[in-house]
C-alpha cells in the first residue's frame, strides 16, 4: 500500500537540516568493502533506501554488516563472503542499478557474480552496455541467462585499457572496482572525476590500491593481489544541499544547510546567485536564503563535472518558474529528464520543451527527438495539484513546487525519495511546512 503527502503550500521555509552522505558514494563505497581482506568502516551513512538495498545485497552474500546505533556507522566484513541466489539478489535488488557494480568485487572475491534485470528511476536509457563491455575488457565472461546476467572469469580479470565515449559516473566506478586488483595496470581514458569519484579513490587507496588522477580526464590504476579494510568518512551529500538550497529559493524562505561544502557546489553557487538567491558560508555548512525582490531567468546548461550538474536542475528549474522573464535550460547528461515539467506546467507553470539543442554547444542528444531543452517562462502563481511523484530529484521539485504553490497538493509516489533523501518528512516539518503523511486509500 502506498501513501499520499498532504501539502498545504505557501508557507517559506525557515530553519536548519543537516545533510550527511553522499547517495551518490555511500552505496559503492559499501560494495568496495566486498574487495577487502579485513572489515571496512563506514561513517556519515544515511538513512535512506539505497543504503538498506545494498546492505540486503551484502548480506545475502554472506557480508556482516552491522550498525552503531549511536552513530549510524556501519561496519562490513567480507571474510565469509560467498555467492547468493539469483531469485534472492533480485528480490533484494528491486529496481535498484546497484547490483552491476558488485560484478567485479564480486568476481575477485568469489569467482563469480549474478545480476538481475536491473531498474532506477525513469530518467534515460542508462544503458547497463558500457558496464558489461567494461568487464569483457578486464577479461570477464558475460552470460546472458532469463532474468539476469552471469558474469564469471575463468583465468582471473586482468588489467585493460578503456576508454569511454561518454564519461559516465557508473563505468568509471565498474572500472575502479574491477581494476584495483586486477593483474597489471589499467588505463582509464575519458573518466568521469565527479567529487564522489575522488572519494572512492580516496577510499580505495586506504585499502592499498594505486591509483593515479591526471588531468585529461585519464585514471591509471596498478592492480595490486590484495586489499585491506578501511576506515572512511564519505563525503556529504551536494545534491540534496542543492536541493534544499532550491527550496529556500522556491518557498522564498531561509535554510541553513548542515555539512554542505561549498568546494563540490561551486558551480551551483554561482548559478544560484545570478538568479537572485543568496548564501552564506560558515565552517559547518551554508546558509541559503531568499533575500527579497524578482529573481533573474538565465540560460543553463547541465554537464559532467565541474559544470552544473544534472541532480541540480530539476529543483531549480522549480525556481525559474518564479524568475521575471525567460530561462532556457538545455539538458545534456539524461535525454528525458524534463518529464517531471508536465506536474509543473499542471500547476501553472509555462514550460515549453523541445528537441532542439538549445545551448552555446550542440550535445549528444540532438536530432535524436529527445526533448532534452526547456522554454521557462515567469514569474507565475503556482497552484496546488495531485501529483505522482515520477523519480528521484523530479520528486523532491514537485514536492517544492506543492510547498511554494497556493492551495493544497496531494502527492503520491513519494517513496521514491526516500532513495536519497534522509529523512525528508522530519526535515520538512522542521522547516516549518504544513504536511500531512497517510495511507492512500484502497480502491474497489
Amino acid at each position: 500500500m502506498g501513501k499520499v503527502l498532504t501539502i498545504h503550500g505557501g508557507v517559506p521555509l525557515k530553519g536548519k537540516v543537516t545533510v550527511r552522505g553522499a547517495k551518490n558514494l555511500v552505496p559503492k563505497a559499501m560494495v568496495a568493502a566486498l574487495l577487502g581482506d579485513s572489515p571496512s568502516v563506514l561513517r556519515n551513512v544515511p538513512e535512506i533506501k539505497d543504503v538498506a538495498v545494498v546492505t540486503s545485497l551484502l548480506k545475502i552474500h554472506g557480508v556482516l554488516v552491522s550498525k552503531d546505533e549511536a552513530t549510524g556507522d556501519l561496519t562490513l566484513d567480507p571474510t565469509a563472503a560467498k555467492t547468493a541466489p539469483s531469485n534472492e539478489i533480485d528480490a533484494h535488488a528491486g529496481d535498484s542499478r546497484i547490483p552491476i557494480l558488485f560484478c567485479g568485487p564480486l568476481i575477485h572475491s568469489i569467482g563469480e557474480a549474478f545480476i538481475p534485470d536491473l531498474g532506477g528511476c525513469r530518467i534515460g536509457d542508462r544503458p547497463i552496455d558500457y558496464h558489461l563491455n567494461v568487464l569483457r575488457q578486464f577479461g570477464a565472461i558475460v552470460d546472458k541467462r532469463p532474468g539476469g546476467i552471469a558474469i564469471s572469469a575463468p583465468e582471473g580479470l586482468k588489467g585493460a585499457k578503456v576508454s569511454l565515449p561518454y564519461p559516465s559516473v557508473g563505468a568509471t566506478e565498474q572500472v575502479l572496482l574491477t581494476a584495483v586488483r586486477a593483474a597489471g595496470t589499467t588505463e582509464l581514458v575519458g573518466a568521469a572525476v565527479e567529487p564522489e569519484i575522488l572519494d572512492l579513490i580516496a577510499l580505495l587507496q586506504k585499502m592499498g590500491a594505486i591509483i593515479v588522477v591526471q588531468n585529461d580526464r585519464t585514471i591509471r590504476i596498478e592492480g595490486v593481489p590484495t586489499l585491506k579494510g578501511y576506515n572512511h568518512k564519505a563525503l556529504p551529500d551536494r545534491n540534496e544541499s542543492a536541493s534544499w538550497a532550491s527550496a529556500a529559493l522556491v518557498t522564498k524562505g531561509d535554510i541553513f544547510v548542515e555539512g554542505a561544502v561549498q568546494r563540490d557546489l561551486t558551480a551551483f553557487l554561482n548559478t544560484y546567485r545570478k538568479i537572485g538567491g543568496e548564501f552564506e558560508v560558515t565552517d559547518d555548512g551554508i546558509r541559503f536564503f531568499h533575500p527579497g525582490g524578482p529573481l533573474n531567468p538565465l540560460v543553463l546548461e547541465t554537464d559532467v563535472h565541474p559544470g552544473f550538474m544534472t541532480d541540480w536542475q530539476q529543483p531549480l528549474v522549480v525556481a525559474l518558474t518564479q524568475a521575471d522573464g525567460v530561462s532556457i535550460v538545455h539538458e545534456t547528461v539524461y535525454e528525458n529528464r524534463f518529464g517531471f515539467t508536465d506536474a509543473l506546467v499542471t500547476m501553472g507553470a509555462s514550460v515549453q520543451l523541445h528537441r532542439e539543442c538549445l545551448g552555446a554547444i550542440p550535445c549528444r542528444f540532438g536530432q535524436r527527438n529527445f526533448q532534452h531543452s526547456a522554454i521557462i517562462s515567469g514569474p507565475v502563481k503556482l497552484k496546488g495539484a495531485d501529483i505522482d511523484v515520477p523519480d528521484l530529484r523530479g520528486g523532491f521539485s514537485h514536492l517544492i513546487a506543492a510547498l511554494a504553490a497556493e492551495g493544497t497538493s496531494h502527492v503520491t509516489g513519494i517513496e521514491l525519495i526516500n532513495r536519497g533523501y534522509e529523512k525528508f518528512m522530519e526535515k520538512l516539518i522542521g522547516l516549518g511546512a504544513r504536511v500531512e503523511l497517510a495511507e492512500l486509500a484502497k480502491t474497489a
